[in-house]
């Protein structure tokens, strides 16, 4: 079998406040990184390049190295650390930001360890498109790279993703975003209209409703695990590029379809348990055992018999 390869995260870490109808919790261990991070440790090695500041618990250092993290991209500097505060709607699908505060986050400039120049795999989380850019040009040779964005970064700098676009096998992204990128309504021509950006797979993120993927040989969508009891969407998008990224490592990076219709199936499957428990819970736990079972679960309630 094929040994993993390593994968390269470059987003942010971050002391979420959080309030849903389930509950709530007050400066938990979020941000991009740690949810892809925490999700693709489950089948690869994954080297984390973030910025915390001098505040950062311990606690959530030490459960990064606990978890089997590389953390030498991990720079400590004197200040606060990212925080951010929500407040989920009662169906879960909308959120109001109560609080956004950048700190240290705001100054951040991805500076990659010799070692990690020639990782294989690589994640570009939602941050700056340019800070993306820099990576990118870091980078030797990477067999796949993935990217993550948000409105905000196709609203203010659209030409620079553009060109991130340019150096991306796939492209994480929701259908509100899909639309605002190309402007086309039908998420399926934006699709298409992003995929002649660069972009070998075009991943489209539908909340409840699942996955839509473009990949060149044309289209496959899964739906949603029903998870009967959310509790804290934050995260979700995070984990399940986690655990589709995760899988295409341990498998050698391969885009065959086969490979990644696994892959979005495995994503899914991580997704499930996030949500299931407040921040990073669901994932700290979780065995691939756990995964596969619910892999065979996903498998279950997509099947059916043709007459």
């Amino acid at each position: 079998m094929t040994s993993p390869l390593p994968l390269l995260v470059v987003g942010s870490v971050a002391l979420d406040t959080v309030h849903t109808p389930a509950g709530e919790r007050h400066e938990a261990l979020g941000g991009s990184a740690s949810y892809f991070a925490l999700a693709a440790v489950r089948y690869a090695p994954v080297r984390m390049v973030a910025v915390a500041g001098s505040d950062f618990p311990a606690a959530y250092h030490r459960l990064f190295v606990d978890q089997g993290i590389d953390l030498e991209g991990l720079r400590v500097t004197p200040g606060r650390t990212f925080r951010w505060g929500g407040r989920y709607t009662d169906d879960m699908n909308g959120r109001v930001t109560l609080f956004t505060e950048l700190n240290v986050f705001e100054t951040f400039h991805p500076e990659l360890p010799e070692r990690y120049r020639q990782t294989p795999v690589v994640l570009l989380a939602n941050i700056a498109p340019a800070l993306q850019l820099e990576v990118v040009r870091q980078i030797e040779s990477p067999r796949l790279v993935a990217l993550d964005t948000m409105n905000y970064w196709i609203e203010s700098c659209s030409d620079e993703l553009v060109r991130v676009l340019e150096h991306t096998h796939i492209f994480f992204l929701n259908d509100e975003e899909a639309r605002l990128l190309t402007g086309k309504i039908n998420v399926l021509h934006a699709a298409r209209e992003i995929q002649r950006m660069g972009p070998d797979l075009v991943v489209i993120k539908r909340g409840e409703h699942g996955v839509l993927c473009l990949g060149r040989e044309g289209w496959f969508t899964l739906p949603a695990f029903p998870v009967e009891e959310v509790r804290d969407p934050t995260g979700a998008g995070d984990s399940f590029a986690g655990g589709t990224l995760g899988y295409l490592a341990s498998r050698g990076a391969s885009l065959d379809p086969g490979s990644v219709r696994k892959a979005l199936a495995h994503g899914t499957a991580v997704a499930s348990h996030t949500v299931h428990d407040f921040g990073v819970e669901g994932l700290t736990h979780l065995t691939r055992a756990d995964i596969q079972r619910r892999v065979q679960e996903v498998r279950e309630v997509c099947r059916f018999d043709l007459d």
